[in-house]
């Protein structure tokens, strides 16, 4: 267990940042053995990882403490899709997957946020409107053969994470016990699969490839010259050049 906040930030901190890590040191302080670690996103938020198993008994502990606003509840999966990506983002350009180089170490920092070790983790945030608070919950989820482990609901402690619990169920099979109506929200109820997991058959982009990712085939020189010959022309005859 770690029960300090995570430093990583600690030269470039943010309005705010002093709190938290006063926050951090507080509710770790109140959680006890079911932190596995903390972290501060310099000027945006405080991350708390815990145990899967005190999932429930921190969500409420964490009311009674005074964050009795309920923002979100959801998940992720962390894993990579079979078919490989349709387009690079910012982080692969880092070279996030390869553990001996520092850079992408970071990197993988930067996306996961107060640390993770298992394909699925879940997620909620939750608000102290009398002390103008704000933390994000985090927990692993262990999962066997690509199904995630049940963890218990928390709608007998916050009302509002009912459809969010239903819409993690139908989205990544997450089995929240004690739900008393774990059905499906957007899909029909004989859908099978769950279309958030990265290993779901997107069958429509096997197809047709997401907006925007299309091949751009390269200007050939002699035309590229004489198109920048064309606009200067332009330029200079509208008299913007003078």
């Amino acid at each position: 267990m770690a029960d300090e906040t995570d430093d990583a930030h600690t030269d470039d901190t943010a309005p705010g940042d002093e709190a938290r890590e006063a926050l951090a040191a507080e509710l770790s302080g109140l959680l006890g053995d079911a932190v596995v670690e903390t972290h501060i996103e310099a000027g945006q938020n405080l991350w708390l990882r815990i145990e899967v198993e005190h999932w429930r008994t921190a969500l409420a502990a964490l009311r009674e403490h005074g964050f009795v606003y309920f923002g979100f509840l959801s998940a992720i999966d962390w894993s990579d899709a079979p078919e490989g990506r349709y387009e690079d983002t910012e982080f692969d350009a880092a070279g996030i997957g390869e553990d001996d180089d520092a850079t992408s170490a970071t990197a993988a920092e930067t996306v996961r946020r107060g640390g993770g070790e298992t394909r699925f983790q879940m997620l909620a945030q939750l608000h102290a409107p009398a002390r103008h608070a704000a933390v994000l919950i985090k927990a692993d989820l262990p999962d066997t053969d690509g199904t995630p482990a049940a963890v218990p609901s928390i709608v007998d402690v916050f009302a509002g994470a009912d459809w969010h619990e239903r819409e993690a169920h139908e989205m990544f099979g997450i089995v929240f016990d004690g739900h008393p109506n774990l059905e499906h929200i957007y899909l029909p109820t004989e859908f099978e699969g769950h279309p958030l997991r990265k290993d779901f058959p997107l069958l429509a982009r096997a197809v047709k490839p997401w907006p925007g990712v299309v091949d751009i085939e390269e200007i050939p020189p002699e035309l590229e010259a004489q198109l920048e010959a064309e606009v200067m022309a332009e330029f200079e005859a509208s008299g913007a050049g003078a």
